[in-house]
């Protein structure tokens, strides 16, 4: 028995590409060139975050609903924790016990930021999609916080207590990052990809007649990517485990990188990049809207405010919605919820002035019929 937690074969070879990429340090400077080529794409990112950040920050000062601010903040997690550990991993001397442990624990953590974005994503998809509430999301983080503990804890304590000896480096004797080791490695992939097959199959089945189900593609699309991405790794690890294992670790070398370098990208791009371009976004899930549902005591959604003028004018299309269910991000043909003030901003001058001229025309026969005596 070679692996003490994963194949009965005897570790990859050093030689190997795919290997070696993992562990091969620049100039023997501790800068690995698997640090370096993940955290290119993640200080790229972080770049264009911090030249869209005013935008970004008058933007969700604009809206009154706290999704968008609760996606913003996880890209943001993400992003900053995947910088601080590639940083991290290149200072320290993964081959000495304790900069191992140090460089798994920073792995480890990372895994924790993006898989509870990563669920918390499709909860908000699915389970709390007709909902817009602090409450609602407050609730989503800590369970997907919890199953994402549960989760890293068990990789961390199979990575530390019995490492997969197909990632030790016997040249250096030390053990690189191995994801719990194999069998674990294909039985999550495994699963996450069976989950998430099923959610691409739930519009076409009987269930979706009692379930109010995304109708917009982006998110589909989202799922199928994850799907493919967990399928991927899963055959990867399975062949690192009982088959051919050059092939099988070129393979989960591939979809490590695109998980750990643009999983947070794709979410901003899927979730957040339509929310920051355009002045009135669309919903960011589509929902058959249900009319007899009481909304939370904390729902920070407006309700809808028409203009008193009878006459619209081209600037009241512009501005103003047309149904008083549109007040939810994830109701159908709704708008974002905007804060009164910036709305306030946005009527229509012909609407302002209409208002006002009724407003002056009302008073004196309301104050009249309440002063007057009756005859």
């Amino acid at each position: 028995m070679y692996g003490i937690n994963g194949s009965d074969f005897p570790p990859v070879s050093e030689d190997t590409f795919c290997k070696y990429v993992l562990y091969y340090e620049i100039n023997n400077s501790r800068v690995r060139i698997w640090d370096l080529i993940i955290l290119i794409p993640n200080a790229l990112f972080v770049l264009f975050l911090v030249v869209r950040f005013n935008k970004a920050q008058l933007k969700l000062r604009a809206t009154s609903s706290p999704i968008f601010l609760t996606f913003y903040s996880l890209v943001w997690g993400n992003v900053i924790i995947s910088l601080v550990r590639c940083a991290v991993s290149m200072t320290v001397n993964a081959v000495v016990p304790f900069g191992g442990l140090i460089d798994k624990i920073l792995w480890v953590t990372v895994r924790f930021f993006l898989l509870a974005t990563e669920m918390s994503v499709v909860i908000f998809g699915l389970a709390f999609g007709h909902m817009d509430s602090r409450s609602s999301i407050r609730y989503v983080l800590l369970a997907t916080s919890l199953i994402s503990l549960a989760f890293t804890i068990t990789q961390g304590t199979l990575e530390i207590v019995m490492p997969d000896d197909v990632f030790h480096i016997d040249t250096r004797d030390y053990d690189l990052f191995g994801h719990g080791g194999m069998l674990f490695w294909f039985s999550s992939s495994l699963v996450f990809a069976i989950i998430y097959f099923i959610i691409l199959l739930l519009p076409w089945i009987p269930l979706r007649e009692y379930l109010a189900l995304p109708t917009k593609l982006s998110f589909y699309l989202y799922i199928l990517l994850l799907a493919l991405l967990d399928t991927t790794q899963a055959v990867g690890a399975g062949l690192l485990a009982w088959g051919s294992m050059q092939s099988g670790l070129c393979v989960v070398d591939v979809t490590t990188w695109l998980y750990f370098s643009l999983y947070t990208p794709l979410v901003y791009h899927t979730f957040l990049s339509e929310f920051f371009s355009v002045s009135q976004p669309s919903i960011m899930f589509s929902y058959k809207a249900q009319m007899d549902e009481p909304m939370d005591d904390d729902q920070v959604s407006l309700p809808h405010q028409q203009s008193f003028s009878s006459l619209k004018t081209d600037s009241d299309y512009i501005y103003q919605s047309n149904s008083v269910y549109d007040s939810t991000l994830f109701e159908a043909g709704g708008t974002t919820p905007m804060n009164p003030v910036y709305s306030a901003s946005l009527q229509s001058p012909d609407s302002i002035a209409s208002g006002q001229s009724i407003d002056i025309g009302v008073a004196p026969s309301a104050f009249q019929s309440q002063h007057m005596p009756s005859t």
